[in-house]
């Protein structure tokens, strides 16, 4: 296997000095809150006392990752805008190096579109995310254009993901659907649900206590009405 050199790219400027993440910060504001977006939705899904408890796993973004099999630090690096790595420890990283995670590359990837990246996120990324890392799926995604794609890993070459009837990629990995709503990438549950936010899902607590809150009320004034008209209720 060919390892392609990093350093010979235009979207890689200056190798990190360190182990710290160097990555640009990313095209838009957009692209950012896009980013965060997913990071958000998995981590609430996933959480201790969620729907969906999963220990074991870390998710990231616009985060360096080193995988040279010389284990340099200087060469063969690369920051996804969104990765995650299924069954290792969930803890805090200031990169993720390779040959120091038990040589673990991304699960899953998504690669968020622009114009000065989208050639490269659909070629050498393509190339590398394939051919090196060997990560069973990537997506990518625009949020102008809303351009969403997505890849399995089969016999060692990426095929493309079908969409199912709502236009959703199913993730085999996550255990979830991938599909744009709103104009954003977001994750659906197997059942066809919206992942919320933790903000969403508060909100959505809310309006079902003030709907609960709602219907005591209303019982409360039609058996007031009841009484009103023909007494206390007979006792049982």
């Amino acid at each position: 296997m060919s390892f392609v050199q990093d350093t010979f790219w235009g979207d890689v400027v200056i190798p990190p000095s360190d182990l710290y993440s160097d990555e640009p910060p990313l095209e838009t504001d957009l692209h950012l809150r896009q980013m965060l977006l997913l990071i958000q939705c998995l981590d609430w899904w996933w959480r201790e006392g969620g729907p969906s408890v999963r220990q074991s796993f870390y998710v990231a973004g616009n985060l360096t990752i080193y995988y040279s099999p010389r284990q340099r630090k200087s060469e063969q690096f690369r920051g996804p805008d969104f990765f995650v790595v299924l069954e290792t420890e969930r803890k805090a990283r200031k990169s993720w190096v390779v040959w120091e995670e038990d040589g673990k590359y991304p699960n899953v990837i998504v690669e968020l579109l622009s114009t000065s990246t989208a050639d490269i996120d659909r070629g050498l990324k393509k190339q590398i995310y394939q051919d090196i890392f060997r990560t069973p799926e990537y997506f990518w995604f625009d949020p102008e254009s809303l351009e969403f794609q997505g890849f399995e890993l089969l016999r060692g070459a990426y095929q493309p993901l079908q969409p199912n009837a709502q236009g959703c990629l199913w993730s085999q990995q996550l255990q979830l659907f991938l599909g744009v709503h709103d104009s954003k990438l977001r994750f659906f549950t197997p059942e066809g649900q919206l992942v919320p936010t933790p903000e969403e899902s508060a909100l959505a607590e809310q309006q079902q206590r003030t709907e609960a809150e709602q219907r005591a009320l209303t019982a409360e004034a039609l058996l007031a009405q009841y009484r009103e008209r023909f007494g206390e209720l007979p006792e049982a």
